[in-house]
């Protein structure tokens, strides 16, 4: 504390009095704001909230103006058209791997734009759904190469079976699927032969069955589907093999082995049915049975399985 010296005779200054303290508790409004501030929604608020609502108030109303629209758009625009036509992003060729020259020619007239043409331009995802509608496709792998290259390697589909139908002969692969129409069965005689209706459903079990006919193969015709549940193995000489909706290719095996065993097929037999293989029955020739009967003193039989004397009486 400090004294001012008077110097006046007889008189001596008082000291000055202390200044009142400041109190250090806030207001009630600062208190306020400080617990608002110490609430995240309310600094999200104040610094993210706020900002945007006024950058977007600001665009709202610069973006309100027709004139200002149309420039922005066309602007964009302008900007998209000249980085896609940089000479980076154009296919300048295409070219393809795996195909043979009939799909080569029809995948380059499916191709949707003509090039040079800009890859922006070329749906890559949808170009190869249309490709895979050919039925000779089985699988295509589209992308685009640096040096503007467009490649399609492409998977073909084999043909495995032919099937006769009513309306004509085509040529499955291994699951059935269409590879491709043909005129005649000349056209590739070697492929198996498959008909009847629902055939190609079951052309996998058509597979195992050739695969099965090993040792008879060579007299194998083709297979017949009989009301889209079972096969008749048909065979030269006019002679079937009819086999069960079940077990078809064990039925064969033993069919198989009874004629390695006692040449069954080698004889005068028409039919060897199997539909139920713990019962087969065989079914003779006509020569066959004119001689059975012929030794019994029976009428001949004609080529229409009739008796010769009841045609003649009739």
């Amino acid at each position: 504390m400090s004294f001012v010296i008077d110097h006046r005779p007889g008189r001596q200054s008082e000291p000055p009095l202390p200044r009142p303290k400041r109190d250090p508790a806030p207001s009630r409004l600062k208190y306020r704001l400080e617990r608002m501030w110490l609430t995240p929604l309310y600094r999200r608020v104040v610094r993210v909230g706020l900002p945007a609502f006024l950058i977007a108030m600001t665009a709202g109303l610069w973006m309100a103006d027709e004139g200002r629209r149309a420039m922005l758009t066309d602007g964009i625009a302008g900007v998209v058209e000249k980085i896609q036509s940089r000479d980076a992003f154009q296919v300048k060729m295409m070219t393809i791997e795996g195909a043979s020259p009939a799909v080569d020619k029809a995948l380059r007239g499916m191709l949707p734009i003509d090039l040079p043409a800009s890859s922006f331009d070329i749906d890559l995802v949808a170009l190869r759904l249309q490709v895979l509608q050919l039925d000779a496709i089985e699988d295509i792998d589209l992308r685009i190469k640096p040096g503007g290259v467009l490649s399609a390697v492409v998977k073909e589909r084999v043909p495995a079976l032919l099937w006769r139908h009513p309306r004509g002969i085509e040529m499955l692969d291994a699951t059935g699927h269409r590879v491709a129409g043909v005129t005649s069965r000349d056209v590739r005689r070697d492929l198996p032969l498959i008909a009847g209706v629902g055939a190609d459903q079951a052309s996998e079990e058509a597979l195992e069955l050739i695969d099965a006919a090993g040792p008879i193969l060579p007299r194998v015709r083709g297979l017949v589907r009989r009301g889209e549940r079972r096969w008749d193995l048909v065979l030269d000489k006019g002679q079937q093999i009819k086999l069960p909706a079940e077990g078809a290719v064990t039925a064969l095996g033993a069919a198989i082995a009874m004629h390695q065993a006692e040449d069954i097929l080698g004889r005068d037999i028409r039919v060897v049915d199997l539909r139920n293989p713990s019962r087969p029955i065989v079914q003779l020739g006509t020569d066959a049975q004119n001689t059975i009967r012929s030794a019994r003193g029976q009428p001949l039989l004609g080529p229409d399985g009739k008796p010769l004397e009841e045609e003649k009486g009739g």
